[in-house]
């Protein structure tokens, strides 16, 4: 394949993310009945306060993703060395990629597109790490969470407690034994036959040290804190009456809950807003309100993003330096 030809085919990749991309945006945004209840939920509202909110969670928004590209920066070390503004421009990419494909796996092809051609495989391995520290925070913290919930809301029968507190309790160890030994799915990975010839690649995960994983983990606790902070103040906003302390537990269930189900980023606000009206049900009556939060969230942190990263696409090096 000639040079030309490779910039032929990389533009026309590129247009057809740009406009899939486009389209479904524009599909989940048009005539959005949850936008359309939070913008005439806060009409009556000091706009001012209204303002400071949304501009605090705005800046979120920012914050939560310069973390993830500080985290990815720093995994990514292990495999190739990338500026930070690399760094930026790969995440804010894999979002773009990541509002039409399912499970978000488009978001792998939007940050290792940017690395050099004989690395992108252990650059997705070792991006996976920082998934795997973020999905144990997330199921650490929600069955802690669904937990509290059981105990308030549902269960009456003590041994049944005690007997879900066990298993609780031996889910969230795992996953936390799992993630401080992410060397051993190396070593089921080459247990499998088919996958023993990609050996030199999987052999990243044994790079990671205990302090190395710790630092990780203390990325994705704080974009776990920052993700709550974004719904309590605009839930708070909202509904004050609830407690703070109520809000994030129920948020904790609520991405606890959309992590374990399969899903694509922009049918997502669909199952958030049904997950997030069910658990708040139970100390509110106020639905289109958690709706609309619900669909807030999913607007700032998911599609503007995404539409934010639109402007990087045409940075993806698809076949090296001939792209």
């Amino acid at each position: 394949m000639t040079k030309q030809h490779k910039k032929i085919i990389s533009y026309l990749i590129k247009f057809s993310i740009l406009l899939l991309a486009a389209i479904f945006i524009y599909k989940r945004l048009s005539d959005n009945t949850n936008l359309q209840n939070f913008n005439q939920l806060i009409s009556t509202l000091d706009k001012n306060r209204v303002t400071l909110i949304l501009s605090f969670i705005l800046l979120l928004m920012l914050f939560n993703w310069l973390l993830e590209s500080l985290k990815w920066k720093f995994l990514i070390a292990k495999v190739e060395t990338i500026k930070l503004q690399k760094a930026i421009a790969s995440v804010f990419c894999g979002l773009t990629w990541a509002v039409f494909t399912p499970n978000r796996i488009g978001e792998y092809g939007g940050r290792i597109f940017f690395l050099s051609p004989r690395k992108r495989i252990q650059g997705a391995i070792a991006m996976s790490v920082g998934h795997i520290a973020q999905m144990v925070i997330t199921n650490v913290a929600g069955a802690i969470a669904l937990l509290w919930f059981l105990f308030h809301f549902v269960i009456t029968n003590q041994s049944l407690f005690f007997a879900i507190s066990f298993l609780v309790i031996v889910f969230c160890s795992f996953f936390i034994l799992f993630y401080f030994n992410i060397h051993w799915l190396n070593h089921l990975l080459n247990s499998i036959k088919p996958f023993r010839r990609f050996n030199a690649f999987f052999g990243v995960l044994n790079s990671y040290n205990i302090k190395e994983l710790s630092k990780v983990l203390l990325f994705s606790i704080a974009r776990f804190a920052v993700f709550t902070t974004q719904y309590i103040l605009i839930i708070h906003l909202l509904v004050p009456e609830i407690p703070f302390y109520q809000i994030s537990l129920l948020v904790f269930i609520l991405f606890f809950v959309q992590s374990a189900l399969p899903s694509l980023d922009l049918l997502d606000i669909g199952v958030r807003s049904m997950t997030a009206t069910y658990f708040f049900s139970f100390i509110t009556h106020q639905e289109i309100a958690i709706m609309a939060s619900a669909a807030l969230i999913w607007l700032v942190n998911l599609i503007i993003p995404a539409i934010l990263g639109s402007f990087f696409v045409f940075k993806l090096n698809f076949f090296g330096n001939n792209s």
